[in-house]
């Protein structure tokens, strides 16, 4: 087959993809807080990426109760940036009834006194399905790299929805009697601003970006290291990573291309997003995910990309595109194994030399050659590996954001629009 015919193969079954993806950015844009972004004010510190919940054809434990009666979901974060004031968004986009909310408040992990949060001058808010909702701001002074306690206070027979399934940090249960069950999830809760403009950074991706096997708690992210260079300059530093993540097609959460104008381009400030996707895209058919699932080629690959680099120019961000890590032996010994083939590694070293030569991206940071075995290529370095074979460990993350240099992150020029 001819690369004209390949790629007009590619291109028709694309335009069927980004077809559900107009129609699901534009239900999507209907969740934007109920005020609009002052960007001269506000700029975001910490957001989570939020996903549907899923059902038995993804056996993965959700992680959380699907049903929350009269309980407060305490949750735990870092901020990127402080200032003066913060305010808090709660999200509901994938609720299929009102989220009620009793009561919220905020306090600086480590100190005793919560600050309560009101929205629109009152202590309780009922947010409507597919939505979200802008807390008031709260005169609370922060740091960058502070860590915060967010309490959302849920009234009874509260659904669980739009969740993020990879906290990597505490989440808490706390019930009327006392006790308390320790989470390793998130719920609702979306996005913290703190007072003030400036840059943000964000880095879009699959379970390798939401931080998989790093230890919890500890912000041992890639985006955690990359924050903590960028902090001196007060850029903030936004991970919207999910875990299952793919480009081209939903998987534990809306595909990249459907979700990247609310997840990364709707955010105040954004100058440079970092892009790690296609290891799920091309690990997951044939495996327990995706079992009747057709490999995608390379070209499908490229244009996806191609689509997603498109909708950033169009803003002005600048689109840094990250090679694939090797995942020979991912998973091996679990229910979960089969991310890897000789096929597949095929593609992802295909992909790996279309991002670094093709010049389609603004900049190109190597995460492969960063986390490789020099002797056995196609796996992890066995002192950067996790020991799954598909996720690095805190000395893994730490090599990516080293490895992203700064200047090219914030200087690069655009590069022509991608035809």
């Amino acid at each position: 087959m001819t690369t004209s015919s390949l790629l007009a193969r590619a291109g028709s079954r694309l335009t069927l993809w980004l077809a559900a993806t107009a129609a699901a950015t534009g239900a999507l844009a209907q969740s934007a807080p109920t005020r609009p972004a002052d960007c001269t004010a506000w700029r975001p510190s910490w957001i989570a990426s939020p996903q549907p919940l899923w059902d038995e054809r993804l056996p993965l434990p959700l992680g959380m109760p699907t049903r929350l009666d009269e309980v407060t979901l305490r949750q735990s974060l870092r901020l990127s940036v402080g200032g003066p004031r913060l305010r808090v968004v709660v999200g509901n986009e994938y609720g299929v009834q009102p989220l009620r909310i009793t009561g919220a408040s905020v306090r600086i992990e480590g100190e005793a006194q919560a600050m309560p949060l009101s929205f629109e001058g009152r202590t309780a808010v009922v947010v409507p399905p597919g939505s979200r909702w802008l807390s008031d701001p709260l005169e609370l002074p922060t740091r960058g790299g502070e860590r915060l306690q967010v309490d959302l206070h849920l009234a009874a027979g509260t659904a669980l929805a739009s969740f993020h399934w990879d906290a990597r940090d505490r989440s808490e249960l706390l019930s009327a009697d006392g006790t308390s069950t320790t989470l390793s999830t998130r719920a609702f809760l979306a996005e913290v601003q703190t007072a003030g403009s400036g840059t943000a950074v964000v880095a879009i991706g699959d379970s390798i970006t939401d931080g998989n096997a790093a230890t919890p708690g500890a912000d041992q992210r890639w985006p955690d290291h990359l924050a903590r260079r960028l902090a001196a300059q007060g850029i903030a530093v936004l991970n919207a990573g999910i875990s299952g993540n793919r480009l081209l097609r939903d998987g534990m959460g809306s595909s990249a291309l459907a979700r990247f104008d609310r997840d990364v381009l709707r955010h105040c400030g954004v100058r440079a997003v970092v892009v790690l996707l296609g290891t799920n895209d091309i690990g997951w058919p044939g495996g327990l995910f995706a079992p009747q699932e057709a490999l995608p080629d390379l070209p499908e690959l490229s244009a996806g990309f191609e689509a997603l680099i498109r909708q950033a120019r169009a803003r002005g961000v600048h689109v840094i595109g990250a090679t694939l890590p090797p995942f020979r032996d991912a998973l091996k010994g679990t229910p979960l194994e089969g991310h890897y083939s000789p096929q597949k590694e095929a593609l992802r070293q295909a992909l790996n030399h279309w991002i670094r030569e093709a010049g389609a991206f603004d900049a190109v940071v190597d995460f492969d050659a960063v986390l490789r075995d020099p002797v056995q290529p196609d796996r992890l370095r066995p002192d950067l590996d996790s020991g799954d074979h598909l996720h690095p460990g805190d000395a893994g993350y730490r090599a990516m954001a080293k490895a992203i240099v700064l200047p090219l992150l914030l200087e690069a020029r655009l590069q022509p629009s991608v035809k």
